[in-house]
């Protein structure tokens, strides 16, 4: 645990931010880097199939400690942070034995406020690891790396703990849905793994939305707006029009638990052409099929009012509920939530409001829920994370790790 928090405050400052804008993975250079400085503490470690390959995945193995055959579990977590903030220059701040009250971020007028985040009034008396409000803090999901890291160094000092072999892997690019499209499952060799990737104390997470990316493309027509009568169709009134179409109370902002929702995320407008980029999300398959086809009824009636020009639709599919992969081999939650209890950790476990690497690795044939790391208000300025709740992750990867030297089914 002693290297624990200076392993993370060391992480937080390389830059990884992905870029979706980039098709190489990873998408940036600073993930690259990165990658090699954690290769080289795994190496230091004395971890075992230490490999980093040319698209940035890198697994390493902890060979097991006991005499007889047992499944090999995975840990897994990734290097990039998210677009949505700057990653560039964090500057964590430590904030001990917290008493409740706002915490200034940095010298500006940024705060960290209980008002907005309620959470923070059962954080009495924990060391708070927060961002000077200029950048996000990164601890997604470098806090999950660091975690498992520390996990594996506890091991290998207290080689008294038997387990099986514990493969870990950290992806390039999860923040921009690319985290599993080239890891190597074969390779890595667990028969099922963890994510460390989840929020607050206890998350406990198998099931996670159905997703789609729905483009909407709006083909007008521009003319001089002094000769326009009759002739113009601006692709913007027409993008406004779909909008208003769209169910209004079935938005992120409206919904929460297993409410699906519809996202609109991006727009390009231009009188000849406009786009709409929208994120569709539900827990139940159908419910997904359901909501693409209310796209799509949306878009055919709008067609059919316009006598010149005309809309398309571009639906594509983004990942699945990992749940119908992970429920039919119980244990793998079973033994997530004895190890919380064991550990003095009440397990929660609920829906992932969005996705991980697990949910595409579950469907690559490595049943993969999601634990927590202790992390708040991933994305954005206001994220932050307990030194106390990072070391309770770390417990629970140990005993994870300790119960799984029991005999238990493969995975076939």
């Amino acid at each position: 645990m002693n290297n624990l928090v200076d392993r993370f405050l060391r992480y937080v400052t390389f830059d990884t931010q992905s870029n979706p804008s980039n098709l190489r993975c990873p998408s940036s250079e600073g993930q690259h880097t990165f990658a090699q400085a954690l290769k080289q503490e795994l190496i230091d470690l004395g971890l075992s199939n230490i490999s980093l390959d040319d698209n940035g995945y890198l697994m390493a193995r902890l060979p097991s400690n006991v005499d007889y055959s047992v499944p090999a579990v995975g840990f897994v977590a990734h290097m990039d942070t998210a677009p949505d903030a700057s990653g560039y220059n964090v500057k964590p701040q430590i904030v001990e034995d917290y008493q409740g009250g706002d915490i200034a971020l940095g010298k500006g007028d940024e705060v960290l406020s209980p008002i907005h985040y309620p959470e923070l009034h059962n954080l009495h008396g924990h060391d708070i690891i927060c961002t000077d409000g200029t950048t996000l803090l990164g601890a997604d999901n470098k806090a999950g790396i660091a975690e498992i890291i520390t996990a594996m160094a506890h091991l290998i000092n207290n080689p008294h703990i038997p387990h099986g072999d514990i493969c870990i892997g950290f992806t390039p690019d999860e923040e921009i849905g690319r985290g599993a499209d080239l890891f190597n499952v074969e390779k890595f060799g667990a028969e099922w793994a963890y994510t460390i990737d989840g929020g607050p104390v206890g998350e406990l997470e198998y099931e996670n939305f159905n997703a789609t990316n729905a483009d909407v493309i709006f083909h007008g027509i521009n003319v001089h707006p002094g000769t326009a009568k009759d002739k113009m169709v601006n692709s913007i009134n027409l993008a406004a029009r779909f909008q208003m179409m769209m169910p209004a109370d079935e938005t992120p902002e409206c919904t929460d638990g297993y409410q699906g929702f519809y996202h609109l995320k991006s727009a390009e407008m231009s009188v000849a052409r406009s786009e709409l980029g929208y994120i569709i999300r539900d827990f139940d398959r159908a419910g997904l099929e359901e909501r693409k086809a209310v796209m799509q009824r949306n878009v055919d009636r709008l067609n059919a009012e316009l006598h010149k020009g005309h809309v398309e639709l571009k639906l594509t599919d983004s990942y699945f509920n990992m749940k119908e992969m992970v429920e039919p081999y119980p244990h793998i939650i079973e033994l997530a939530k004895q190890a919380m209890i064991e550990c003095d950790i009440k397990p929660n476990i609920t829906p992932i409001r969005g996705g991980t690497d697990g949910a595409r690795l579950s469907f690559m044939g490595l049943p993969c829920p999601n634990i927590f790391t202790g992390g708040y208000n991933f994305h954005g300025i206001h994220e932050f994370i307990t030194i106390e709740g990072m070391q309770d992750a770390v417990k629970v990867i140990v005993k994870l790790s300790e119960k799984n030297r029991t005999q238990l089914p493969l995975i076939l």
